[in-house]
């Protein structure tokens, strides 16, 4: 049976999504899923993962895919983030049979996606990302999606797209962001490139960004001719944003919780939900963000969250009629509503202002400045083999890839950050850093090989060690 494609895909097998949960790192699992779906999400997707880990570890694809079946968790997009296309697609090949599509990460534009070299870090490879397509495409038993970050240029996005649904890509998520519209420098999401998209594209298009109450759904889907709408950071504070609700906080963080009880996960992501869920609230009772950051057990997290709650249920209490909402929040803080991120200017010259420091500090390495005799008579006593004169003063030898101080014994000289990533990307050993990536049998095969060639040609079978005598009793 042939797999749908395009429209038919989007229709038949996705149900006709408008409204779609984003993957998030550590923040969409089974329980959020659940929560969404039942506020309105129509289509989700899981976090990314890492397609090389989930290759080669059957717990990492436990603990995120072959968890306890869960009916209502479909339709489901597993999202993948990779660099190669024969290990995209060996790990898609693992994960088709527990979901409807699998999705190329290829918008993030974090510095782990940059170090790991993946998400919008690899939005210029095209030859690659045609590859990758086309042989998943070929592959799979179910179709292959993209998510993508936008190109400051609308021409070049629009050919980016062209490329991906030629190579076999049966629907495309576009963010209207560039990579570097991230953090604080995130700004406004360009409608503009996502609608000049889906004029370009003859597969479903959905669009991200922008995206903060069901009005702004339907204004966009209007506005782009998109089929449906994704959101992330506007479904974290308000999981209810789909139904067009804005619901007191511990309604959702409750029903939140309890979903947590019957489908666990690690409490990191518990407690980065309630943060986000509890943001507003968190800025007026500040000790109690701390209590949160320090709770060790979902139990703890249950009990800040309760306390949280009584201290807004007396506000509510004690609020008098006609009272106006302070500050500049829409709805009292214990609403679920957006955090709107402050504007970027000021970010944006102090970041610069804090660059030239570094430059200049950076410029000339050696400090010519001297230090005084007394200074030195005292270093010296302390440090008698070393030279405190400037002119002399040793550089470090920098990491190849971030400019830190590498590590002196490093196979890749590497600083410990780089080496790590690049150890576990390649599965290989870096003594200098203590780090062991191969396996057991690799590293005995690897050390049989060095024995057998350091064994002399003219040492005899007798002459070697021979395993003690057997004891019969």
């Amino acid at each position: 049976m042939a797999k749908p494609r395009g429209l038919d895909f989007w229709r038949k097998s996705l149900h006709g999504p408008r409204y779609v949960l984003a993957p998030m790192v550590d923040q969409s699992e089974l329980a959020w899923r659940l929560l969404s779906r039942r506020h309105g999400a129509q289509l989700c997707y899981t976090p990314m993962l890492h397609a090389q880990v989930f290759v080669r570890d059957p717990n990492y694809r436990k603990e995120n895919l072959y968890c306890e079946l869960c009916p209502e968790d479909r339709p489901l997009i597993v999202q993948f983030c990779a660099n190669d296309p024969e290990v995209f697609v060996q790990a898609a090949l693992l994960a088709q049979d527990y979901c409807d599509a699998v999705d190329l990460n290829l918008g993030c534009p974090q510095m782990i996606a940059k170090r790991g070299h993946y998400g919008a870090f690899l939005q210029d490879e095209w030859v690659l990302l045609e590859k990758m397509i086309q042989l998943a495409h070929q592959k799979l038993s179910v179709p292959v999606t993209c998510k993508i970050r936008v190109f400051p240029e609308v021409e070049k996005t629009v050919a980016y797209a062209k490329l991906l649904e030629k190579a076999g890509c049966q629907l495309l998520t576009v963010h209207g962001r560039t990579k570097e519209q991230k953090g604080p420098l995130t700004g406004v999401a360009s409608w503009e490139h996502i609608k000049a998209v889906r004029d370009a594209v003859s597969i479903p298009v959905f669009a991200n960004g922008n995206i903060q109450y069901l009005s702004d759904v339907d204004r966009c889907i209007q506005e782009t001719g998109v089929q449906g709408v994704m959101s992330a950071e506007g479904n974290l504070h308000n999981p209810a944003l789909f139904e067009g609700r804005s619901p007191v906080v511990w309604e959702m963080a409750e029903e939140y919780l309890d979903l947590v009880r019957q489908y666990p996960c690690p409490l990191s992501f518990v407690r980065a939900h309630l943060f986000k869920l509890w943001h507003h609230t968190l800025q007026v009772y500040q000790e109690l963000r701390e209590d949160l950051a320090k709770a060790k057990s979902l139990e703890g997290i249950i009990a800040v969250n309760n306390e949280l709650k009584v201290k807004c249920q007396e506000e509510v209490a004690n609020k008098k009629e006609g009272d106006e909402t302070t500050g500049d929040l829409p709805f009292p803080h214990w609403i679920c509503q957006p955090y709107v991120r402050p504007p970027p200017k000021d970010v944006v010259k102090e970041e610069s202002a804090m660059r030239a420091k570094r430059a200049l500090e950076e410029e000339d390495d050696g400090n010519t400045e001297p230090i005084s005799k007394n200074k030195q008579k005292k270093k010296k006593l302390r440090n008698p083999n070393k030279s405190f004169d400037p002119s002399v003063k040793p550089k470090y030898a920098k990491c190849d890839q971030c400019g830190n101080p590498k590590g002196t014994k490093c196979v890749f000289h590497l600083c410990r950050s780089c080496c790590k990533k690049k150890a576990f990307r390649e599965m290989a050993d870096c003594a200098g850093h203590g780090l062991l990536f191969k396996t057991k049998f690799e590293r005995s095969a690897q050390c049989k090989a060095v024995q057998e060639t350091d064994v002399p040609e003219n040492l005899t079978e007798s002459k070697l060690p021979q395993p003690p005598p057997e004891i019969k009793v």
